[in-house]
């Protein structure tokens, strides 16, 4: 069985978090997976292939703008295994807290900072009840949150694990008019 240096999947593990949950750099981000990664999105699918990954993330994270990702813990393996726990959040339209619901992801490290594996496990049930009450939310409270992409709350993580408060700090160039 391969293995590598703890310190070298750490440092890709980091990168992996600033780049896609931080900058939200969703094409830097799927270039860090390898051409034939396999991910398994246990509630959405199998994709095989970068570009096949890239083509779901990116309209994805459009869809779902609002929802930005808190980190807990990881734990890192010498073989390569990567596993951590976060939360999906969205800022509560009417500016006071935030709606979560849970995620795990396993990861498997393939040298050169890539990835060649993800596997994905998040509460579905959860998962729609958030949307629900944040759907009842813009209505009563903010119809625009969802263009306003906030990241108020980042959680109790260490300082790397935690970003601007906005998604437009960004990507200033693609805020939309009045925002």
């Amino acid at each position: 069985m391969k293995t590598w240096d703890v310190a070298e999947i750490e440092e890709a593990f980091r990168l992996y978090w600033n780049t896609g949950m931080i900058r939200e750099d969703w094409d830097a981000w799927a270039d860090l997976f390898t051409e034939d990664v396999v991910y398994d999105e246990r509630v959405l699918g199998t994709m095989n292939g970068r570009e096949t990954v890239r083509a779901w993330i990116k309209p994805l994270m459009v869809k779902y703008g609002e929802i930005y990702g808190i980190y807990h813990w990881h734990h890192v393996d010498p073989s390569g295994r990567v596993v951590f726990h976060m939360d999906n959040r969205r800022d509560h339209p009417s500016g006071d807290g935030y709606l979560d619901f849970p995620g795990m992801t396993v990861l498997q490290y393939a040298g050169d900072g890539k990835w060649s594996h993800e596997e994905d496990y998040w509460a579905e049930k959860l998962s729609v009840q958030c949307y629900l009450a944040y759907e009842k939310a813009l209505k009563t409270h903010d119809a625009r949150h969802r263009e306003r992409r906030t990241r108020l709350h980042w959680g109790d993580g260490p300082e790397w694990t935690k970003g601007p408060p906005s998604y437009w700090d960004h990507h200033p160039d693609e805020r939309p008019a009045g925002l």
